[in-house]
């Protein structure tokens, strides 16, 4: 249609190995999707947003679908946390390069959040019992996460930008040493 206002860059796989067992192919296929997926729709969806005129205050809003993993060593998940390490920094990268465009660029870093792909790696009641341990008293759901995104892309965010805000229920609070 020859316009772009919103990109939500939400790629996203997670192939769970311990790093003396991680199969380099695992690997690379997490780095695809998580990694270079979100840098291609990010680097796509600028290029359409730099050629627009201004709409409003702004030419248009990217959102990065980042991780706690961008700063929680989480074992098992070596692949996954190093890509969700590096959108977290193309994010602000990407805001600096693009303010004096008014395209504005921010990362969304979810905590433990209930979806089908976590349900892949974890039962019911493991879910239900990590719930309990979070400092909100439950796993977030994913329109916990949606609601940011829509406010990040609303026109009250328009000043927002080289932000990544933590949406975990206090997860990364709540992580505590042993008594």
């Amino acid at each position: 249609m020859g316009h772009l206002d919103i990109a939500v860059a939400n790629a996203g796989i997670s192939i769970r190995e311990p790093i003396l067992e991680a199969q380099w192919a695992h690997v690379e296929k997490t780095l695809a999707v998580t990694q270079f997926g979100v840098f291609h729709t990010c680097q796509l969806a600028a290029r359409q947003m730099a050629r627009q005129p201004l709409n409003g205050r702004a030419r248009g809003k990217i959102v990065i679908i980042g991780s706690v993993h961008q700063e929680l060593p989480a074992p098992t998940s070596a692949a996954y946390n190093m890509a969700k390490a590096a959108v977290n920094h193309l994010g602000r990268t990407m805001a600096a390069e693009l303010a004096a465009l008014h395209i504005n660029v921010n990362v969304v870093n979810p905590g433990w959040i209930d979806t089908p792909g976590e349900r892949q790696h974890a039962s019911e009641e493991t879910l239900a019992a990590a719930g309990q341990r979070i400092p909100w008293g439950r796993l977030g759901q994913p329109e916990d996460i949606g609601r940011v995104v829509v406010f990040l892309a609303s026109d009250d965010a328009d000043y927002v930008t080289g932000a990544a805000l933590r949406v975990d229920g206090g997860f990364m609070l709540g992580l505590r040493l042993p008594d």
